[in-house]
């Protein structure tokens, strides 16, 4: 399997994911908003609508009531000029009949209902008629369908209005405005029968909504805003990880020098020898030379000066070791181990060094992940030294051919890791001491597998 830091392509899903549910809730709150615009416009325009097909009852009723003789004058004639919706008003007096057939069965319709009726409805040309049946004479009005609308209380503008508004009857219908409709995108309705049954037509109501008209601009400004925040917590979270892997380093490079302590010591054993053994032999010999009679002195003050400059060497080589260790030892307890997480971890640690050099470890699992008895600090900085020796040998060959392998196994009771590159090697004459304490072939390189304090592959 590829170890394969997937930097960019979690945040980009998760800023789109975001950006989504986001757009959607701006364009959901802005599609509520136009369609209470719409219910509330076409609420309007049915109130007025519906005003005006109750005062033409009314008008109607009037004219029952106070029966204007029929007169050369008409008085009902004048109607017209108070209402500009009303075309004419014709009457029919006693003994009379109606010019129209429909006139007269709406008559006998009017007169079984006791209330104005629909006799003619002539959609195309915009125009209806009414007939109240009356004694001694019934009344007949024709109202124009456009001066019905009262368009200075309308709560649209008629011409650019994306709403339609019609009225209809059934089988005809008249466009009050005719909006804008294409295909595609939301669709609100509306429709409510006037409130009289005199003029029984329904007002529609039609608004569709296209893709042009959704808050783009704020839905652009929500991405970016989006991004900004991603950004900012991609960056938070990447500082805090890079700290947690300096931690981490600086904790496995402490943990490294107490490992070697022991190597260290046995290395520096034979330097502290020297040293003592010549104190040892100078003060014993001044002691003899002050025990005889009479005394030499000269001798035995230049035994004792010699004695103290071997011990200046033994402090020497002892301030040297203590200041390879920063801390105290610690004791080391064995628990089990998963191979598997001691890897990701190494490789966790070094993955800025990976990136920085184009490398992609490639770790192969050949079955179940095998668990080892070991110390987990000192597991971790054994195969960090190895992932490091290995990168620096990547250093040397061409980026496009640098590979670097991790197989995991067991054998028997024991788990194996092999760690492989594609490196120039190990020269021969070199590979014979390569277990040598203090053997290095680096510049500033201890011989003893950790790093010297600040220190960065090339």
């Amino acid at each position: 399997m590829t170890r394969k830091p997937h930097r960019f392509f979690i945040p980009a899903v998760l800023w789109l994911a975001i950006s989504a549910l986001g757009g959607v809730a701006i364009a959901r709150l802005e599609l509520n908003r136009l369609r209470d615009d719409f219910e509330t416009n076409a609420r309007i325009a049915h109130r007025l609508l519906s005003q005006r097909a109750v005062q033409h009852d009314a008008v109607m009723a009037m004219l029952a009531l106070i029966q204007p003789p029929p007169d050369a004058s008409q008085p009902e004639q004048r109607l017209p000029s108070v209402y500009p919706q009303i075309i004419g008003v014709q009457r029919r007096d006693r003994n009379a009949v109606w010019v129209d057939e429909r006139l007269a069965a709406a008559e006998a319709q009017s007169r079984a209902l006791q209330r104005p009726v629909l006799a003619v409805a002539d959609f195309a040309r915009g125009r209806y008629q009414l007939v109240l049946a009356a004694e001694p004479t019934s009344f007949s009005i024709q109202l124009d369908l456009h001066a019905v609308v009262p368009w200075s209380e309308w709560p649209m503008a008629p011409d650019t209005s994306p709403v339609r508004i019609t009225l209809d009857d059934g089988q005809q219908s008249y466009v009050v405005q005719p909006g804008r409709i294409h295909e595609g995108g939301w669709r609100f309705e509306f429709h409510k029968h006037l409130a009289t049954d005199s003029q029984p037509f329904d007002v529609a109501g039609l608004r569709q909504v296209g893709w042009g008209e959704l808050p783009w601009a704020w839905m652009l400004a929500w991405s970016l805003l989006v991004a900004v925040m991603v950004r900012g917590g991609v960056a938070l979270l990447r500082q805090r990880a890079e700290k947690q892997r300096a931690e981490e380093l600086l904790r496995l490079g402490q943990v490294g020098r107490l490992n070697t302590l022991g190597e260290l010591a046995a290395g520096m054993a034979h330097e502290l020898n020297q040293p003592l053994t010549a104190v040892l032999a100078n003060t014993q010999a001044a002691k003899r030379l002050l025990d005889e009679d009479p005394p030499e002195l000269a001798i035995a003050r230049k035994a004792m000066a010699q004695a103290a400059e071997q011990a200046r060497r033994a402090s020497s080589v002892v301030g040297r070791l203590r200041r390879a260790i920063e801390r105290p030892a610690m004791a080391v307890q064995s628990v089990s181990v998963g191979l598997e997480d001691a890897v990701n971890n190494a490789l966790y640690l070094l993955e800025p060094e990976f990136i920085r050099h184009d490398v992609q470890p490639q770790v192969s699992l050949q079955q179940a992940a095998p668990r080892v008895l070991a110390d987990p600090v000192a597991l971790e900085q054994v195969i960090h030294n190895l992932l490091t020796n290995a990168l620096q040998a990547l250093y040397k060959v061409p980026a496009p051919e640098r590979q670097l392998t991790l197989q995991l196994g067991t054998e028997g009771d024991s788990g194996i890791l092999q760690v492989s590159d594609t490196g120039p090697g190990i020269a021969p004459d070199v590979l014979q001491r390569i277990f040598e304490p203090f053997f290095s072939t680096r510049e500033g390189g201890l011989g003893l597998g950790d790093l010297a304090p600040g220190f960065r592959i090339p």
